[in-house]
């Protein structure tokens, strides 16, 4: 079974809900939250891709989807990296530690891991970051770490202290030092980047060091790559072009609005192919991870 087969097999897993207890929550600059929660169900649970879909508020009915960023199953905890960019976001803000939370997780298809495959390019973009973090970690404890590499932007400050990358990663372009510590840590090759001039990143986009990398190794290892994404559409769609350009598998973790995420409303639909014709899948329980050559097609040509 390819890669692309295997990343489009339903995973079936149960989804809990509980009343997590606030374990932390901080500013991490920039409208950026850090959120640890105790939900031993959801942290025993989790794989990397998927997704919890919490209360904010008591006074708000409507629940927000946020990406998992971290677990520790024998603490039985789960950790979110957010955004504030609305009222239920800003709600989610003001609680703190302490404070209960209703937890519904964890929900959706996670990202697959292909053994023949065994180099593996994580690319994350602003809130698709934490996929990224989680699946690096995963990596890490089934000690696959040295052969993981991992590419994260923003466009405004991260989230966390940067410093200069003590792992050597060949075939990058000048300036690229910048890393996250906490993958750095566990011995993935990490580097970020962004437009916007913040400081020790490598100004470009995730993709064009992705580029850099994949074209500095021989056809016998490009075989031995698959591409992992999570960000905003525009980058997921560069992603997949990544991809196509090198014939390697990519798998998409992709972010909708969500209004049950249980499958029932289907109201976060995208077109998807499938070997019967384009299809109308739901990102919360088809997704939200998908091979990237089916929600984001090379164009025919002519």
């Amino acid at each position: 079974m390819t890669a692309r087969e295997t990343a489009a097999r339903p995973h079936r897993g149960t989804i809990f809900q509980e009343e997590g207890r606030i374990l932390d929550h901080h500013d991490a600059g920039a409208d950026q939250w850090i959120l640890r929660v105790f939900a031993p169900e959801c942290a025993r649970a989790a794989q990397p891709g998927q997704f919890a879909h919490l209360q904010c508020a008591p006074r708000l009915l409507m629940r927000r989807p946020l990406s998992i960023q971290r677990v520790d199953r024998e603490a039985g905890w789960v950790e979110f990296l957010y955004k504030v960019v609305g009222d239920g976001t800003r709600a989610l803000s003001q609680q703190v530690k302490g404070d209960t939370l209703s937890v519904l997780g964890p929900i959706g298809q996670p990202f697959r891991l292909h053994p023949e495959r065994p180099k593996r390019l994580l690319l994350g973009g602003g809130v698709g970051i934490p996929p990224m973090i989680f699946l690096a970690h995963r990596l890490h404890l089934q000690g696959e770490a040295g052969q993981t590499h991992a590419v994260l932007g923003s466009e405004v400050p991260f989230p966390f202290h940067a410093r200069p990358s003590e792992i050597l990663w060949p075939g990058l372009p000048d300036g690229a030092i910048a890393t996250l510590p906490l993958l750095e840590d566990w011995g993935v090759a990490c580097r970020l980047t962004s437009k916007a001039g913040l400081p020790g990143a490598f100004d470009s986009f995730v993709t064009d060091l992705g580029r850099a990398w994949l074209a500095g190794l021989s056809p016998a290892e490009r075989d031995q790559v698959e591409i992992f994404a999570c960000g905003p559409h525009p980058m997921l769609e560069a992603c997949a072009e990544l991809a196509a350009e090198f014939d390697l598998p990519c798998q998409v973790s992709l972010e909708e609005f969500m209004a049950c995420a249980v499958g029932g409303c289907a109201g976060c639909t995208v077109p998807v192919r499938t070997p019967e014709g384009v299809a109308m899948k739901r990102v919360c329980v088809d997704g939200p991870v998908f091979a990237a050559a089916d929600v984001f097609p090379e164009p025919e040509r002519a």
